[in-house]
């Protein structure tokens, strides 16, 4: 997480994780043990000792992540009492139990894996996440760990994770919140067989464009299952300068309230977009914009080089009624492109975060 308050069983991660090895994650839900203090901090040591112990591993190499209601003690005792049980019960068919575990108000589990070829060995990629509300740009409360059984430096899949994450997890948004808990890890078994990537070569490219799938796929059922949501929006924009530039703007159009207000409000209302890519901050020329937006019930264009165009409404709210509408933006003045997710503002959203003690 980008948050300044950040939970203890984050800062006991950072640290263990810290010389580049880890062998052991356990999460657990209902309980984010954030702004617990030195009692929380413990409560993460003592769950992680206690996982090392059992599976005859270091300390270190035993990362911790949590989730649900912030400010309360964790119930230390019921998940020491849990853990031979959970330690011995390990198996490669675990996945359905662990990803189910993990849940909080998410209503879809979030599971994926792909295949790709890396150095001439078949080489995996698979990844379970949690995450609903509290979603935004910078890892914004989700969880996800992904595992890889690709030959790959500590240094090197380090790197390929923060190449991705700022394609994929960090251009999603549900609600502007970023949570205490977010954590994203990834643990290399090096089973595949396949030649230690150590640079940035073909290999390297390879294992990233599969990771990139991986990621994006979360990213897009992370934002699809958003607290309430009844939309998946996916905003895309090219003809920028670059594409850091596409990127931003992408964001701050799925991320603005606005925004989602009209997709769940099947509105058709361009307007709003226009001035959410206004105020990022990035530079562009709105006389050369053109927007459209697109579904499984069509297309419909609604703004072209900075002139709005006539449209029949009706079909517009046709097109908007899909479960995933795409938001297309074109600058017309480069060649840098971007996506972002998200998802609408609905009632629903607010009844259920009226109801759950953050």
């Amino acid at each position: 997480t980008t948050n300044r308050v950040k939970a203890e069983p984050v800062k006991l991660s950072m640290k263990h994780v810290s010389n580049g090895t880890a062998q052991a994650v356990v999460l657990n839900a209902g309980n984010a043990n954030a702004c617990t203090g030195k009692q929380g901090y413990e409560a993460a040591v003592k769950t992680a000792r206690g996982v090392a112990n059992e599976l005859g591993i270091p300390e270190t190499d035993v990362l911790v992540c949590s989730t649900g209601v912030i400010g309360q003690q964790i119930n230390i005792d019921a998940i020491l009492s849990g853990i031979p049980a959970l330690c011995t019960g390990l198996s490669k068919n675990g996945n359905e139990l662990a990803r189910k575990a993990i849940m909080t108000t998410d209503t879809n589990y979030k599971e994926t894996a792909v295949e790709a070829e890396v150095g001439g060995k078949p080489v995996r990629i698979g990844t379970m996440a949690k995450g609903s509300g509290m979603i935004h740009i910078n890892m914004g409360t989700m969880l996800s760990v992904i595992t890889t059984d690709c030959a790959i430096t500590p240094k090197m899949l380090k790197s390929a994770l923060r190449e991705s994450v700022e394609k994929t997890y960090n251009c999603v948004s549900v609600d502007g919140d970023t949570s205490t808990n977010d954590t994203l890890i990834i643990l290399a078994s090096a089973l595949a067989g396949n030649k230690t990537i150590t640079r940035k070569n073909t290999d390297y490219a390879a294992f990233l464009e599969a990771l990139n799938a991986v990621n994006t796929e979360m990213a897009r059922k992370i934002a699809g299952d958003g607290e309430g949501a009844e939309h998946l929006l996916e905003c895309t924009v090219t003809g920028a300068k670059n594409d850091k530039t596409a990127r931003a703007l992408a964001r701050q159009v799925i991320s603005s309230s606005l925004v989602k207000a009209a997709f769940f409000g099947k509105d058709a209302n361009w307007g709003r977009i226009l001035c959410a890519m206004g105020y990022s901050g990035e530079v562009f020329d709105p006389a050369g914009t053109s927007v459209s937006f697109s579904s499984g019930a069509g297309d419909i264009a609604v703004f072209e080089k900075g002139v709005p165009l006539s449209f029949d409404e009706n079909k517009a709210k046709l097109v908007l009624t899909e479960g995933e509408v795409t938001i297309k933006i074109d600058l017309a003045d480069g060649t840098g492109c971007g996506t972002a997710w998200g998802c609408d503002l609905t009632y629903e959203y607010v009844k259920i975060n009226g109801d759950y003690r953050t």
